[in-house]
């Protein structure tokens, strides 16, 4: 079996087809039994985040992996990625810790990737080689962000969105933002829009539960989806980050909110995927629209800056795949060494139950140890001999040379209570009798 990574992400496929296979919520859980049940894989866990979509997996082929998701979404083909063993390995190691995100180090990957590892336990879709690497992964996370600046003043999707507008549209103090949505992306932007000093601050969302929790954090007001009509127009920035299927603010909806506002711009930020905010909204006039891809060039300064950081980052990384995958192999090795002593331990105590059974019936003890000796050296050397002498007839020498290696023949054994008489050479005459 192998060690398989399948997907992708925002450097090699578009928003539009990154929403197709984006999984959230029971849909998660759903994805990954369906995925567990394919033939001939054996560990998998699932990634679904709005940057990438990606399956950690055990499997013999990684081309059932790669069709379950075009199932989903079909035409992935020249979109999906494909790494295997230490490739993937490198490659988890590197989402975790930031260093394959659009915003270089950002810190909310490696609590979705921790989400990921859970789900995959709590649906019994981990074995022994994918829970391995997932520890080791938040390990290694951890050691990249003590050891280097790649963790140093984070960059958050969010915080970027919030950056733009400041810098390039509207005075915080003087703007009424909605944010709509109640997840860890509209929180990161509500601590973000708080800290700057936000004039007013509308929080909706499906559960006015959690919206009114987000809004009293960060001194907003709540109020239901079903009222965004209502107070669209009131706003001059806004940001969604829900995990709805299908949008929750359609093109109509921004046209009467435009018109009410009197063409006062509005500027939009979807950082959900599938996305929130129909496309069409961008082709409004005094509409601007952003989506998570758009943000790409606007943390390419955040990139060049962590650039020695990641650097360092990515040696921690080398060195621990190297480790990581050497205790993979002699995992492997100390399995069939396991294996071995278990069939050693059994022999045995099968056949010393049937020497204390023969003992007392009343059989000869002498008699019963022959016995034993001879039946366990036959259960044990039969395998081997038999092996060994096909491959002799097939003319495998490599296995003859393990085999010397293995069962090193001279000197023969010994055992110090047992005193072994020194052969004589068979052409010496016996000893004359003494007179």
């Amino acid at each position: 079996m192998t060690l398989w990574l399948i997907g992708l992400n925002h450097q090699t496929a578009p928003v539009d087809l990154r929403e197709r296979v984006a999984f959230a919520g029971d849909a998660l859980g759903q994805a990954l039994c369906s995925l567990r049940a394919l033939p001939r894989v054996s560990e998998a866990a699932l990634l679904s985040t709005c940057n990438r979509t990606e399956i950690y997996a055990v499997a013999e082929d990684g081309d059932v992996l790669a069709g379950w998701l075009d199932s989903h979404a079909e035409g992935l083909g020249n979109y999906l990625y494909r790494y295997r063993d230490a490739d993937a390995v490198r490659h988890l190691f590197r989402v975790a810790t930031g260093l394959d995100s659009m915003v270089l180090g950002e810190p909310q990957i490696l609590g979705q990737v921790k989400d990921a590892w859970a789900l995959a336990r709590e649906h019994g879709a981990l074995g022994g080689n994918l829970d391995r690497l997932f520890q080791q992964t938040f390990a290694v996370a951890k050691r990249a962000r003590t050891d280097t600046r790649i963790g140093v003043n984070p960059v958050s999707v969010a915080s970027t969105a919030v950056r733009l507008a400041q810098d390039t549209f509207a005075s915080l103090p003087d703007s009424t933002v909605l944010l709509i949505g109640a997840g860890e992306t509209i929180e990161l932007a509500a601590r973000h829009l708080a800290k700057g000093g936000v004039g007013r601050l509308l929080v909706a969302n499906r559960t006015l539960a959690h919206a009114q929790d987000l809004a009293t954090r960060h001194g907003g007001y709540a109020l239901p989806l079903a009222e965004i009509d209502r107070h669209l127009a009131e706003a001059d920035v806004v940001f969604s980050a829900t995990a709805a299927r299908e949008p929750v603010l359609r093109q109509a909806q921004v046209e009467a909110a435009l018109a009410a506002r009197r063409r006062k711009p509005v500027l939009l930020f979807d950082l959900a995927v599938p996305r929130d905010i129909d496309a069409g909204v961008a082709g409004l006039s005094d509409a601007y629209l952003y989506t998570v891809d758009d943000l790409e060039r606007a943390v390419e300064e955040n990139r060049r800056s962590r650039h020695e950081a990641a650097e360092a980052a990515e040696a921690i990384i080398d060195m621990q795949v190297s480790r990581f995958m050497e205790a993979l192999r002699a995992g492997g090795r100390q399995d069939s060494l396991r294996r071995l002593r278990a069939l050693g331990d059994a022999t045995r105590d099968e056949l010393l139950a049937r020497a204390r059974q023969q003992l007392a019936s009343g059989r000869d003890p002498d008699e019963v140890l022959q016995h034993l000796a001879h039946s366990l050296t036959n259960r044990l050397l039969h395998p081997p001999t038999a092996a060994l002498r096909e491959a002799a007839l097939a003319g495998d020498t490599e296995l003859a040379r393990a085999a010397d290696r293995l069962f090193p023949l001279q000197p023969p054994y010994s055992h110090p209570s047992i005193q072994t008489p020194t052969p004589r050479p068979p052409d010496d005459p016996e000893p004359a009798p003494k007179a």
